[in-house]
């Protein structure tokens, strides 16, 4: 059956996907149904899948979508990276807030963005927050579809999460090419600064390893003031490309751990020197690589991003 040039199926007996549209679309072969389900267009019931062993009960609708009816992300801060029927994987650009700093703003964030996106495949959809980037770190999140999946995953993330991977642009030149930096971060919600500690005052431990990936120089512009010595090295400015792998996952850890052994985050306005001789106007911190646990296939899933261009070395 058509409607609007989509083809709608219907089962009339306990069958799966798969097996529905192999009997329905005329022996349709089983890598064309993939290429449908990968390009999400298949509805069961309204809601987008892309599994081909979603089971079906007698009454269930499939719809196949028109090419014209496909539904997809458009945004210049915010793609799709992956999308599955129990989350969405998402490449935030630097400037655009995970979250509404308030529940009355109407700022576009990336929640109210994929909200939107999901709403247009059905109107009951909707997304839930797992984790959170700074307004300006670029890079990889991860949205549930079911506050249940929301619960489970935010309670058990430390356990789910097998490698955390961000890449920043920090000043100056690391005397050891890697190391571990390990302190105590206490937040002052007050002034939305959080504090380091080299011993246990109390505060959460935070563990960052770092691996410096390459370094590069730059000639100072005229004008230049306030240029910190540790990053000048011969007369020239001196920035470290770096690669930073979490072991835990507090509250701005990487801008206040590079900050703490005197190598802060390129433009970082907050714990560093801003960008008063920064070449490079955007807080230098990207979420590159995400790998996890998949809490309903428990399979390790692994998503990475491009180093941004103005980064590197």
């Amino acid at each position: 059956m058509k409607r609007k040039n989509n083809t709608i199926l219907r089962a009339t007996a306990a069958t799966t996907l798969l097996e529905l549209m192999q009997a329905k679309l005329g022996g349709m072969s089983v890598t064309s149904i993939k290429q449908l389900l990968r390009a999400r267009r298949v509805q069961v019931n309204g809601a987008i899948t892309t599994r081909g062993d979603q089971a079906l009960n007698a009454g269930d609708e499939v719809t196949i979508l028109s090419q014209a009816g496909t539904t997809t992300l458009h945004h210049p801060k915010l793609s799709l990276v992956y999308e599955d029927d129990y989350l969405l994987v998402v490449n935030k650009k630097q400037g655009l807030l995970t979250v509404p700093t308030n529940p009355d703003s109407a700022e576009t964030t990336a929640l109210s963005i994929l909200k939107a996106y999901v709403r247009r495949q059905h109107p009951r959809n909707n997304v839930y927050v797992v984790h959170r980037l700074d307004r300006e770190t670029s890079g990889l999140l991860v949205f549930a579809k079911t506050p249940q999946l929301q619960e489970y995953m935010r309670t058990y993330w430390r356990q789910l999460v097998t490698k955390r991977t961000y890449i920043a642009l920090a000043e100056g030149i690391f005397a050891e090419p890697q190391g571990t930096i390990t302190t105590w971060l206490t937040e002052d919600k007050r002034n939305a600064m959080v504090y380091s500690s080299p011993v246990d005052d109390g505060g959460q431990k935070a563990v960052t390893h770092y691996e410096v990936l390459g370094t590069r120089t730059i000639e100072p512009s005229k004008g230049s003031a306030n240029i910190p010595a540790a990053a000048m090295v011969d007369g020239k400015i001196c920035l470290s490309l770096v690669a930073l792998n979490l072991e835990t996952g507090r509250t701005n850890q990487i801008r206040v751990h590079l900050a703490s052994i005197g190598h802060p985050v390129v433009s970082d306005r907050k714990y560093g020197h801003g960008n008063s001789f920064a070449p490079v106007d955007r807080l230098c911190l990207h979420a590159r690589i995400l790998e996890f646990i998949h809490p309903a296939t428990e399979q390790v899933v692994h998503f990475e991003t491009p180093v941004p261009k103005e980064f590197k070395v």
